[in-house]
């Protein structure tokens, strides 16, 4: 990788949508935010998905990443919350999009092996190697804490595409 590069990772959720920014240099990674933009449940679903938006829009054009990544919903037994998750990850897919920005979407496995080493590691200890991976760094909540390690998953996958082109379309 040549030069800084910012990336905002994004955990979607309908209450609460993680996001965690980062900078990348060469093997070198720096915290630079992190947070929740929340929803009010009184509202209904339009409203909400519009606080959303309304909300990452307006950490895109504060922080100006070069790149987002998302993380990518697994289903869950309750078809309501599912389509309800779907709806803010759509909010979530597009923000960044719409701005102009790529946007990844990585497995909730592959995230957690490429800031922990294991797949199926628990919240825990993806929480203790993001603080380990960013030096400083305190993330608000467990939603941000997923962001930063979606934005750390990108940072290794986007480091390893820009020195080997044609594994581009396997890392992401």
């Amino acid at each position: 990788m040549t030069g800084v590069r910012r990336y905002i990772g994004l955990d979607p959720g309908l209450r609460a949508t993680g996001w965690g920014l980062i900078e990348a240099e060469d093997n070198r990674l720096r915290h630079l935010a992190n947070g929740s933009v929340k929803t009010d449940s009184a509202l209904d679903m339009a409203e909400r998905l519009r606080q959303l938006h309304d909300g990452l829009a307006q950490i895109l054009a504060e922080w100006s990443p070069d790149e987002a990544a998302v993380e990518e919903t697994f289903v869950n037994r309750n078809a309501r919350s599912t389509l309800k998750l779907g709806l803010a990850r759509g909010v979530v897919l597009l923000a960044p999009a719409l701005v102009g920005l790529r946007v990844a979407e990585y497995s909730p496995n592959r995230i957690k092996k490429s800031v922990v080493g294991a797949g199926h590691a628990d919240k825990t200890q993806v929480g203790v190697m993001v603080r380990h991976l960013l030096p400083g760094c305190a993330p608000v909540d467990a939603d941000s804490t997923d962001a930063l390690a979606v934005a750390i998953c990108h940072a290794h996958h986007a480091a390893t595409s820009s020195h080997w082109p044609t594994l581009r379309a396997e890392a992401v």
